[in-house]
């Protein structure tokens, strides 16, 4: 009885946020893509027919996942996330190959990327995983544990290569600190990312000098509580050998044109007409919108398509130009909203799944977002990264879908369970 009421508690704030942001999703592809040429709307060869088509399919799998019961996402986390393990791993014999990545399997005109549903799958398996040991995550066992769970999805993605949807495995250390663990994983998280752009913004040398005068300065600076020297010299020499593999991991890991990218974010390079040319001209239609915008389909740098994969990865452009700064700002609070919101749902929750799973959620979307808004501001290296929701592509809206929806339907049992 419990549960059937649960069924008519959805929280619906949620569902209106996720509605608005694919509608107005839908709105930026269809001019992004407008082909004034067609005769007629319902027209399968057009970009924006094809996503209306994957967002009314959307509909059937969000009252598919409703009307489960909830407790089957607990029940089969981990034959879900192992499925979605072998999905990536299959990708290596079946794979096709597109746009120089192996990410995609074919089935005639229909690609389906099994990485877009392995973020669900990954974020159910570590919130199983904590739920079933019933404690934080403050002893090292049961960190190595979930550290593996959430990287071994990532491994299997980076060779296609995909490294931008690996990145985004690096959300999950949020949920993870709310479980308990330490505050230094954020730190530490944050410094090696800064120690690697530091070291190819100026250098091996330089960064290994200024690592030791830090530390020599913490070092003097807490002499009177007769600090160890030797976690100093260790901790340093971590450091300093950290540094010395950026170089080695810049030249032999990433493509040329990862590394051509953050050379043009670095500022050592400029290349406007070459590798850099998506960014330039993401922000110079940004630029161009103004306070409010050309209007709705009247985006010159859109209809002229100076912005490549513009109903993609730089659909905010198309924001920026015909919606303009109040536009591009509505979007972005449309996030925030959502991102606060299920931040706000994952604590009211009265099961450690539920509330991890909803943490998870609420980190996933936050990290794409704030990566892909940065890369089309270029802020940061384009890297691949979709904005949810908005972004053309089946399988990154029913990722996407899939990933909310299963917490919506957590929050209907779990919150009015009584």
């Amino acid at each position: 009885m419990a549960e059937s009421r649960g069924l008519l508690k959805f929280d619906w704030l949620t569902i209106l946020l996720y509605v608005a942001l694919v509608a107005i999703g839908w709105m930026n592809i269809y001019s992004a893509s407008l082909d004034e040429t067609s005769e007629y709307f319902w027209d399968m060869n057009q970009i924006y027919t094809r996503q209306f088509l994957f967002i009314l399919l959307s509909v059937l799998l969000i009252i598919f996942i409703l009307a489960i019961e909830s407790k089957f996402y607990e029940r089969f986390a981990s034959l879900i996330y192992i499925i979605s393990l072998v999905s990536l791993l299959g990708l290596f014999v079946l794979g096709k190959n597109i746009n120089g990545a192996t990410s995609w399997y074919s089935f005639g005109s229909f690609g389906l990327q099994p990485s877009e549903f392995a973020k669900a799958a990954t974020a159910l398996a570590l919130a199983k995983y904590l739920s079933d040991i019933q404690t934080n995550v403050r002893e090292f066992n049961y960190q190595l544990r979930a550290f593996l769970i959430i990287v071994l999805p990532a491994l299997f993605i980076i060779p296609q290569p995909d490294p931008g949807s690996a990145l985004i495995y690096a959300a999950f250390i949020f949920p993870l600190y709310r479980e308990g663990l330490h505050f230094v994983y954020l730190l530490l998280g944050f410094f090696a990312a800064a120690l690697f752009m530091s070291t190819l913004a100026f250098g091996f040398l330089w960064v290994a000098l200024a690592v030791l005068f830090v530390a020599g300065l913490i070092y003097l600076n807490n002499r009177k509580k007769k600090p160890k020297l030797s976690r100093y010299i260790i901790i340093s020499l971590a450091c300093i050998g950290f540094a010395f593999s950026v170089n080695y991991i810049f030249n032999n890991v990433f493509e040329q044109r990862h590394r051509d990218r953050f050379n043009i974010v670095l500022g050592k390079e400029t290349d406007s007409k070459g590798i850099g040319y998506n960014t330039n001209q993401s922000e110079i239609a940004i630029g161009s919108g103004g306070w409010t915008g050309k209007g709705w389909t009247q985006g010159t740098q859109t209809k002229g398509n100076f912005v490549p994969e513009q109903h993609t990865d730089y659909i905010f452009s198309t924001v920026g130009e015909e919606w303009g700064f109040i536009g591009a700002l509505v979007v972005v609070l449309l996030f925030v909203f959502l991102i606060i919101r299920l931040l706000v749902l994952a604590e009211r929750q009265k099961t450690q799944f539920a509330r991890v799973y909803g943490y998870s959620v609420a980190a996933i979307i936050f990290l794409h977002f704030f990566v892909n808004v940065g890369m089309v501001t270029g802020l940061f290296p384009t890297v691949g990264i979709p904005l949810p929701f908005f972004s053309y592509g089946g399988s990154g809206l029913w990722g996407f879908t899939i990933l909310l929806f299963i917490f919506v339907r957590l929050d209907a049992s779990n919150y009015y369970y009584t």
